[in-house]
């Protein structure tokens, strides 16, 4: 795995509306090179929403995101192409095969795996036995598997990944804690939203609850 940049995800001073309801407020985080940041917090509480905004895909009702010193609305393009967003949804088409769903997720991200990183992400999650069914056979469980392996098809300086555990079984879960200790041994980043202990060294922990709105102090016009 090549060594991957060093610059910061921050998250300054974020607040995020759903509709007419304000989520969470006053947020800061940040995510250094190595770094692995657990969302936690009772239903409701912004984890999933939080994972969206560091991924923009959901933009923050006040403060930023910012990249390398640089606020991420000034090239959101660049930003994005360095992230690998994995959310509730395994978002895997039917028809297609575990390697072909690989295949066509690197080519998402503007160009052909590099030689071997397709077979090396099956391995990752064992689903070479499976590499060429129709994904329509697979139990909830590979599915799952195939939708982290993506993690590995291609590379990203961030992982977003939204409750990443569910489906999974033991062994399923021994891989994934590897691969992500792995991924930030060479300077990956990334962001967890769980409500399962995850044992990953040297965590931090970031309590949604903590910044749940107070009606009496909320910004104006939320």
């Amino acid at each position: 795995m090549t060594s991957l940049n060093s610059d910061e995800l921050v998250g300054e001073d974020l607040a995020c509306r759903r509709g007419e309801r304000l989520v969470f407020t006053g947020l800061t985080c940040r995510l250094r090179a190595g770094g692995a940041l657990l969302l936690t917090g009772p239903n409701g509480s912004g984890k999933s929403s939080l994972l969206r905004v560091l991924a923009s895909l959901l933009m923050p009702a006040a403060g930023r995101l910012v990249w390398g010193g640089t606020a991420i609305t000034e090239d959101p393009g660049h930003y994005r192409a360095l992230l690998h967003y994995v959310g509730h949804l395994d978002a895997i088409k039917s028809a297609l095969t575990p390697r072909e769903t690989l295949n066509f997720a690197a080519e998402l991200r503007g160009a052909a795996p590099r030689p071997g990183a397709i077979d090396e992400a099956l391995a990752a999650f064992a689903l070479q036995r499976v590499a060429d069914w129709p994904c329509r056979w697979l139990s909830a469980g590979q599915r799952r598997r195939l939708a982290l392996a993506r993690l590995i098809a291609a590379s990203a300086a961030i992982w977003l990944l939204d409750e990443p555990t569910a489906g999974l079984d033991d062994d399923g879960e021994d891989r994934l804690v590897g691969l992500i200790e792995a991924h930030r041994a060479a300077g990956g980043r990334v962001a967890i939203a769980t409500h399962q202990r995850i044992p990953l060294g040297a965590a931090e922990t970031l309590a949604l609850g903590d910044f749940a709105p107070v009606a009496a102090t909320l910004p104006g016009g939320f």
